[in-house]
């Protein structure tokens, strides 16, 4: 059976495995959440009763692949999800994207209040110089797979790979995608939604 019920902080703080001092800061940056959503659309509002379930783990349980030495890129970072919480739980310098400048300034004020070690590109995505060499490249809820590889592709480095987070419409994205791209896919099930999937995508290159 799914569990329905909203996740509260010291059940994220369990389930994620984080520090007291790691969960403070995530404490705060859901207060920030909450305040500025009231001024600007920065999550849906469905998902505000159960931002640790919806947005906090289903962010963070990206840091497995969060090597702190890879260059990362979060391409359409929105609110921070989920490189600006990768950042905070991995002290990782990870590159925001996001074009939407009041959103950019919501992600500075957290990166500010949290120390995070992330940096802020104001801007699109395809303004990122192509010899920037991204290890890995991480999205969520921006676009089709397709689209996403072709953001992408420019942007990784030797040996980069992304890592895409999808919902119930995964397998139309990647019967799409195989149109256009051959990939190295492995699947993962979300732990935050039964209904997510998790791709890792290597090897992303356009048919000929």
């Amino acid at each position: 059976m799914v569990n329905t019920a909203a996740m509260s902080v010291e059940e994220f703080g369990q389930v994620a495995n984080v520090s007291r001092e790691t969960l403070a800061r995530f404490e705060a940056y859901e207060d920030l959440l909450q305040q500025w959503q009231q001024k600007i659309n920065l999550v849906s509002r469905t998902t505000l009763a159960d931002v640790w379930r919806r947005h906090f783990l289903d962010s963070v349980q990206l840091r497995q692949w969060i090597d702190p030495g890879v260059p990362t890129l979060d391409m359409g970072s929105g609110a921070g999800f989920p490189g600006l919480v990768l950042s905070i739980a991995q002290d990782a310098p990870i590159v925001l994207a996001e074009s939407d400048s009041r959103k950019c300034a919501f992600l500075r004020e957290v990166r500010r209040v949290t120390q995070a070690p992330a940096e802020v590109h104001d801007g699109r995505v395809e303004a990122i110089a192509p010899a920037a060499g991204f290890g890995l490249i991480v999205a969520r809820a921006l676009a089709p797979v397709s689209r996403l590889l072709e953001l992408a592709r420019p942007l990784l480095g030797k040996d980069g790979y992304c890592i895409f987070m999808k919902g119930a419409q995964v397998d139309q994205e990647l019967d799409e995608a195989a149109q256009t791209w051959t990939m190295d896919l492995k699947r993962h099930p979300s732990v935050a939604d039964p209904r997510g999937v998790i791709l890792e995508i290597r090897n992303p290159d356009r048919v000929l």
